[in-house]
């Protein structure tokens, strides 16, 4: 794989295509996850049913799949859309969220392992889980730091033969091979409902434009996540006003300002 590229260039790139995203994510996400692709400047669709869910992923640029609200009726739609993407060789994005909650989340999460995700995003907690460590995370929420997330989330991409995201106070992304860390961002950001799952359908709008380097892609979304954010967040009294301004920072954000103030450190 090449070296990491500058996000601007992608960003260039996502405006100019603006891709289609299949996102297929919880009941809380729904709205929020749309704005935050209409903002960033793709184009969303909450396509889940899988009489048509299947058809639609061929038709779509990238998939996302979130766990959070699962349910039978979602998982067939989930895996048809997976098909469908596998099929037309489009990328997939999964978000295994609480996926150590309960029997039939780790049921579900070990069954959409074996379809191949391009990438996996999720929090410091999940992904030390997924690889086979222990948390010490009893919900959707992490508890553990990014730093401790590190080792497994290399041992997770390289096992997995995918990119894998582990999104927090600071992020760090790998493909078993390579890696990058990135800081910026808000504290307000978790006060802000699904704003994690909205991430990893932008995740999945940069990798629709760049399915041949899904880590340069995962580092662009988070980037533009994370600057965003610290824009957002100059202005905001709380977490209200706080997320209307991340809207709007992530439509006025360029490809120019994203490259300057990007904070990525290449491993």
């Amino acid at each position: 794989m090449n070296e990491i590229q500058f996000p601007g260039n992608l960003l260039r790139e996502m405006r100019e295509t603006a891709p289609l995203v299949q996102c297929i994510t919880n009941y809380v996400a729904m709205n929020i996850a749309a704005n935050v692709l209409l903002a960033a400047g793709a184009s969303p669709a909450m396509v889940h049913a899988e009489e048509e869910a299947g058809e639609f992923a061929g038709i779509a640029g990238g998939l996302t799949v979130n766990i959070g609200t699962a349910s039978p009726q979602w998982i067939a739609g989930m895996k048809a859309a997976i098909g469908g993407a596998t099929a037309a060789h489009r990328p997939w994005v999964f978000d295994p969220v609480a996926h150590f909650a309960t029997a039939y989340r780790r049921k579900v999460t070990a069954e959409l392992l074996t379809l191949a995700p391009t990438v996996i995003r999720g929090n410091a907690s999940e992904i030390i889980a997924l690889a086979g460590g222990t948390s010490s995370a009893k919900g959707v929420d992490s508890r553990d730091p990014v730093e401790l997330a590190e080792k497994a989330a290399n041992e997770l991409a390289r096992r997995q033969a995918c990119v894998v995201a582990v999104t927090g106070t600071t992020d760090f992304v790998t493909d078993g091979r390579h890696a990058a860390r990135l800081s910026g961002g808000s504290a307000l950001m978790p006060k802000v409902t699904a704003l994690g799952c909205s991430l990893t359908c932008l995740v999945g709008a940069y990798v629709a434009i760049r399915p041949s380097d899904p880590l340069s892609a995962t580092v662009a979304a988070l980037a533009h996540f994370a600057v965003a954010g610290e824009r957002a967040a100059a202005g905001s009294d709380g977490p209200g006003s706080f997320g209307w301004r991340f809207l709007d920072a992530l439509a006025a954000l360029t490809p120019e300002v994203l490259d300057s103030e990007a904070r990525i450190e290449r491993l």
